[in-house]
């Protein structure tokens, strides 16, 4: 599932990606933040071990967030022969006098999607213009969201509606990170309407709901859904690696 290549703008992009949001700490992980800060993101030794193994495992995509631990780790393991292609998602807050564009320009990123705390802010002139710059570099578009049901809604009526080309989603059977209540059969019916209506490449993340969903069951919901182009997976160890990528390519 999910497996190979989706071609965009004439470039072709990995439609399974190996996601950083663990590399970080990223808050959503709750209690396991804190261990992760200490165990992956203060040793990039630690983060490019994982990314070689992701490789070894198929992987060819990585979802990268630019922090600079989390790009010293790639420079690593693109050094030790694992050339992971890069579909970024820009930082929520940039160091000061850092331009996460011209960075990930530098590092050759085929697609650059603006974070959901811009994105969701439905600022369109702001939106248009980050949009405008990340296209004259030559790397394809696109947006992240936090709030899937309230922003799609918003971006079908917007003027900016025709400058991305990418769609980042949180999407899992539990709803989880998702803004609506239940998820139950009407919100799924919903979500893929607006989904379906936005017509762009469809890039689900958080599947796994932060660990709170096994491999299995993820991945057995996200093969019911027919919008579903490509997905970021975030692992935190080379075993979480050989465990998951394993899985989502036996489906």
């Amino acid at each position: 599932m999910l497996e190979g290549f989706i071609e965009i703008n004439g470039q072709k992009l990995p439609r399974t990606l190996l996601g950083t949001s663990p590399f970080i700490g990223a808050p959503q992980f709750g209690h396991r933040a804190r261990l992760y800060i200490l165990d992956l993101y203060r040793k990039p030794e630690a983060m490019a071990s994982i990314i070689a193994k992701s490789y070894q495992l198929g992987v060819r995509g990585i979802q990268l967030l630019p922090y600079p631990p989390v790009v010293e780790a790639l420079q690593m393991a693109r050094d030790e022969g694992f050339p992971m292609d890069i579909v970024a998602t820009t930082r929520p807050d940039p160091e000061k006098g850092v331009d996460d564009v011209e960075l990930l320009t530098r590092l050759e990123a085929k697609a650059i999607l603006l974070h959901a705390s811009v994105t969701d802010q439905c600022n369109w002139d702001l939106l248009g213009e980050k949009l405008d710059v990340i296209n004259d570099t030559g790397a394809i578009p696109g947006l992240v969201t936090h709030t899937p049901f309230k922003t799609t809604s918003k971006l079908l009526n917007s003027p900016v509606l025709d400058d991305f080309q990418i769609y980042g989603v949180p999407v899992n059977r539990l709803g989880y990170l998702m803004d609506c209540d239940t998820h139950g059969p009407e919100d799924r019916a919903k979500f893929r309407e607006l989904i379906t209506n936005l017509d762009k490449t469809v890039m689900a993340k958080k599947v796994l709901a932060a660990g709170i969903m096994t491999p299995d069951d993820a991945f057995d919901y996200l093969k019911t859904l027919d919008f579903i182009d490509m997905v970021a997976v975030g692992i935190a160890s080379e075993a979480e690696a050989e465990e998951t990528f394993l899985k989502l390519a036996s489906r």
